[in-house]
């Protein structure tokens, strides 16, 4: 009798697991499916716009860095025996760094250390000595520095990064 009396309680448990209906819980399941995939939709749809509204700000952000201002700039001290070179500009295209230091070598300057950064924004700082006897003036080695980057890079004199020298 213990034995009947388990499998009717058993048999009663399954029964209220089970929905009465079988039917009825499909529907639901594929009710719960289809709001998650429209909730997915929609979810993909703001992330989608999120992405244009990203890449108009870019496009915009490198609009303005194409059309800012930058003024060149070349400074030279001699501090004791060696030259103190900084030079900004915007950075178009070409290889300043290589056509400056170039424009070193031809004046007979040995670079002692130098810092460059190359973003938007050519800056660079060097100290640089005279090689063996050669005498070179301030004004000399700024036109030179102008003249390097200037020629290389083939600036006309509308450009906006073609201002007065500093």
């Amino acid at each position: 009798m213990a034995a009947n009396k388990l499998q009717r309680r058993t048999s009663k448990l399954h029964l209220l697991q089970t929905p009465a209906n079988p039917k009825s819980a499909k529907r639901g399941s594929i009710f719960k499916n289809i709001l998650r995939f429209y909730k997915l939709k929609l979810k993909l749809e703001q992330l989608q716009r999120e992405c244009q509204i990203l890449r108009v700000i870019r496009n915009e952000y490198i609009t303005l860095l194409n059309h800012i201002q930058i003024p060149k700039e070349v400074k030279v001290e001699k501090i004791g025996e060696q030259f103190v070179v900084k030079v900004s500009c915007c950075n178009r295209e070409g290889d300043k760094l290589v056509s400056i230091l170039e424009a070193f070598d031809e004046l007979g300057l040995d670079v002692v250390r130098a810092s460059v950064s190359c973003g938007h924004l050519f800056s660079m700082e060097v100290i640089a000595v005279a090689r063996g006897q050669q005498t070179t003036g301030i004004r000399d080695i700024k036109h030179a520095v102008v003249k390097a980057i200037d020629e290389k890079q083939g600036w006309e004199a509308g450009d906006a990064c073609n201002r007065g020298v500093n």
